[in-house]
C-alpha cells in the first residue's frame, strides 16, 4: 500500500490520506482501517439518462464523488473492497445526501479521512504501507489426484487453485503449472509441499525435473526453498496441521506468518497444560487486565469492526492500554489461518504473567 503525498497524520486528531492499494493483503487493510463515519473521495462512474426531446439515451459519466461511510464490506474472491454512503458534495449528476456505492481495488488512487485516527487505526496504515506486507509463504496440500496451492501473507490466505485429476503426470503437469503461475521467488521465501505418504516428495522431483528440462532458472537457484512435510490423509484442505508442525514452523521461521503461528500455539499449550496461566472471552481478560496480569494479548480484527462504536472504542483503548502496561498484543486477522481458530475461542485471548486460577469466579 503506498501514500500519496507529504501529508502526515497525527495519533488521536483528525486527519486526510491519499491511498493506492497494490497487494490482495492491502484491500485486507483497508477493510480493517475504513470504518462508517469516514469520509472516501475517489473517481467513480455513473450512467447519466438524457433526455433532449426528440432524443433520449444515457451514457456513462465518469466523476468524483466524496461520500461518507454507512457500510464496508470486503470480498475475498476478488480482493475488492465495497464501501456504501451519503454523498456529501453536490455536483451535477448526483445529489447531496444521496447513497453511492464505490469499490475500491488495487492501483484504484481514493483519499480517507478520519475524523480521529485511533492507535489501532494509526498502526494498520503503517503496517498496510511496509512493502514487505504482501504473501512469502506458499503451501502445496496434495494428495493422490487432489492439491490446493495457497499462497500465505501475514494478514490474507488465498486459496489459488485446485486441481483435481487421475493419471499421475498429467495431474503433476496441472499442479506444476499452478506452482509456476503463482509462485514468485521474489517474494515467496519457502515452498511447503505437504501429502500423506509419497505424493509430496515425487511432486517435489518432478517440480525439479521439469525446472531442469524448461530451464526454469528461478525455480533450479531456489530449489532450497522447496520443503515438504507430512500430513494426515484428513487434512489436504487444512492448512493448520502443517502450519503447527514445529518441524514446518522451523523451515519457514523467516516468513512473515511466523510470529502469529508460534504465539497462537503457545497460547493453545499453556490452555492445556496450565489452564490458570491463559484465558480467553472479553469479561475474562478485561478482568486479567484490570490485575495487570496480561503478559500476551491475542486479539482479531474483526472485533475492531463492531457494529456499536462503543465496542469498537472499548478494544481500541484496550489494545493502547495493554501496550502501555508492558504487555505485548498480536492482531489476527480474521480470515488467516490462526485468526479463523481464535476466533472459535471468542476473538480475543491472552496469556498471563502469572496464575489466576478464580479468573471464572472473579467474572460472575
Amino acid at each position: 500500500m503506498k501514500l500519496v503525498g507529504n501529508k502526515k497524520i497525527v495519533l488521536d486528531k483528525p486527519g486526510t490520506v491519499k491511498i493506492i492499494p497494490e497487494e490482495p493483503d492491502d484491500l485486507w487493510s483497508l477493510y480493517n482501517l475504513i470504518v462508517p463515519g469516514d469520509t472516501i473521495t475517489t473517481t467513480s462512474s455513473r450512467k447519466i439518462h438524457h433526455d433532449s426531446g426528440k432524443i433520449t439515451g444515457a451514457a456513462r459519466v465518469k466523476l468524483s464523488l466524496e461520500i461518507k461511510i454507512t457500510s464496508v464490506d470486503y470480498d475475498k474472491v476478488s480482493s475488492t473492497v465495497r464501501v456504501q454512503g451519503k454523498n456529501v458534495t453536490a455536483n451535477e449528476h448526483v445529489a447531496t445526501g444521496s447513497f453511492h456505492t464505490l469499490t475500491l481495488e488495487k492501483n484504484k488512487e481514493f483519499v480517507l479521512t478520519k475524523k480521529v485516527w485511533d492507535s489501532v487505526a494509526f498502526d494498520t496504515l503503517r503496517e498496510g504501507c511496509n512493502v514487505s506486507s504482501s504473501a512469502d509463504l506458499a503451501v502445496v496440500l496434495m494428495q493422490q489426484g487432489l492439491a490446493n496451492v495457497f499462497l500465505v501473507g501475514k494478514r490474507v490466505t488465498t486459496l489459488c487453485a485446485k486441481i483435481n485429476g487421475s493419471s499421475n503426470n498429467k495431474f503433476f503437469e496441472n499442479v506444476f503449472g499452478a506452482f509456476v503461475k503463482h509462485v514468485d521467488f521474489n517474494t515467496i521465501r519457502c515452498v511447503v509441499i505437504g501429502s500423506p505418504g509419497s505424493v509430496k516428495d515425487e511432486f517435489r522431483r518432478f517440480i525439479l525435473s521439469e525446472a531442469q528440462r524448461l530451464k526454469l532458472k528461478s525455480i533450479e537457484d531456489n530449489k532450497s526453498r522447496i520443503v515438504v512435510a507430512n500430513i494426515s490423509q484428513r487434512n489436504t484442505h487444512d492448512l493448520n496441521e502443517v502450519l503447527n508442525d514445529n518441524a514446518v514452523l522451523s523451515m519457514i521461521k523467516d516468513t512473515k506468518v511466523v510470529p502469529e503461528i508460534r504465539v497462537f500455539k503457545e497460547f493453545l499449550d499453556v490452555l492445556k497444560s496450565n489452564s490458570d496461566r491463559a484465558c480467553y472471552g472479553s469479561k475474562s481478560v478485561e478482568t486479567a487486565h484490570e490485575m495487570l496480569a496480561i503478559e500476551t494479548l491475542l486479539i482479531t480484527d474483526d472485533l475492531f469492526r463492531n457494529a456499536e462504536i462503543e465496542m469498537r472504542h472499548k478494544y481500541v483503548g484496550l489494545v493502547k492500554s495493554v501496550k502501555k502496561a508492558g504487555g505485548k498484543v498480536f492482531v489476527f486477522s480474521s480470515i488467516h489461518v490462526s485468526g479463523e481458530e481464535l476466533a472459535k475461542l471468542t476473538g480475543i485471548g491472552a496469556i498471563l504473567r502469572f496464575p489466576l486460577p478464580d479468573l471464572d469466579e472473579m467474572d460472575m
